[in-house]
């Protein structure tokens, strides 16, 4: 299948130290992508110099050169900006590291030409024999921030938060505050956030990483540490925003009542059982069941939030029509 030639697709690399994979990258990306833009993160290898020659021979490719290092998120925000000036209709993001395939960009962009998504994300984990070349730090690692990540977005069908290959609708795109967004590796997390804060269709496209010698600038610890803080910061966001501030109804009900029944259970229990220790006495039973009951009711009152929230995920795209009566009949899948 192909993509016709009126749908104008652009691919942003934010490139740091890819001197020895950026070539071969830009190389493999399809014919019928329109721009290719280069984001050199102040690398200090020779990335800026490959890409400058490549130009030579290819008017697609485009470079955009930080003079101080911004992180992965400050150079997609950089790249997603450029692509905003030109007239398109889809944006890409591919890695410069050469461990994403770019002949698999026809079905991740697919979806949205379709009309049937906003936003789509590679998914490694859809087949278990592609991450078998997955360090296993790496695999329960992803599986922890996936969690959390279904918590901060509410897109609780999607997994592989991570994951850094993605297209969006520039249409889409153009309702995202992208100076909100974090500079580091954080960013397609906040990304997803912002567009929960939408509505945004967004889909998991199963996909296959390409592991070689290549060594990632991600912290694995790091973010183990900082990415469940964000992610909280982010779902207290979220909640506010989508549940009081536009909108309130019975799940706001019971996720108000939740967390002040659940609070004076623990704080009442907790009280009077310090009270009995310093005594050196046992807790009446009668406490126990009033501290024990409202955290029961609360606890019941949030499992009822969260159904509801799991079955609110958006399933609707936002995008205008990305004239869907095209044939997809230039790149085989």
């Amino acid at each position: 299948m192909q993509i016709n030639d009126k749908v104008k697709v652009a691919v942003v690399i934010p490139c740091f130290n890819v001197a020895e994979s950026i070539e071969r990258v830009i190389e493999t990306i399809p014919v019928n992508i329109e721009k290719i833009i280069c984001v050199n993160d102040c690398s200090s290898d020779k990335t800026e110099k490959i890409i400058k020659k490549i130009i030579k021979n290819n008017p697609r490719v485009f470079l955009v050169t930080h003079k101080k290092n911004q992180g992965v998120g400050g150079a997609m925000k950089t790249g997603y900006t450029n692509a905003l000036s030109f007239n398109l209709d889809i944006v890409v993001k591919i890695d410069g590291d050469g461990q994403m395939d770019p002949k698999f960009i026809p079905k991740l962009i697919k979806p949205i030409i379709c009309n049937q998504a906003d936003y789509t994300k590679g998914n490694r984990f859809f087949d278990l024999e592609s991450i078998k070349p997955m360090p296993i730090v790496r695999i329960i690692g992803n599986a922890g921030l996936s969690f959390f990540s279904k918590l901060s977005t509410g897109y609780w069908s999607l997994f592989d938060p991570t994951n850094g290959f993605t297209a969006i609708s520039v249409s889409t795109l153009k309702h995202i505050p992208l100076s909100k967004l974090s500079d580091n590796y954080f960013f397609e997390s906040d990304l997803l956030f912002r567009l929960s804060t939408i509505r945004a269709k967004s889909t998991d496209i199963p996909m296959m990483a390409i592991y070689g010698n290549e060594k990632s600038n991600l912290n694995s610890f790091n973010s183990l540490v900082t990415f469940p803080i964000l992610h909280l910061r982010n779902f207290i966001k979220r909640i506010i925003y989508n549940y009081f501030l536009r909108n309130f109804s019975i799940a706001s009900v019971n996720f108000a009542l939740g967390i002040l029944l659940i609070t004076f259970g623990g704080w009442y229990g907790f009280h009077n059982w310090l009270d009995a220790y310093i005594a050196n006495t046992t807790t009446p039973a009668g406490v126990v069941m009033l501290a024990a009951l409202p955290i029961i009711l609360g606890s019941q009152a949030l499992l009822s939030f969260l159904s509801f929230d799991i079955a609110n995920e958006p399933s609707q795209p936002i995008s205008e029509n990305i004239k869907t009566d095209y044939i997809l009949n230039n790149f085989d899948l």
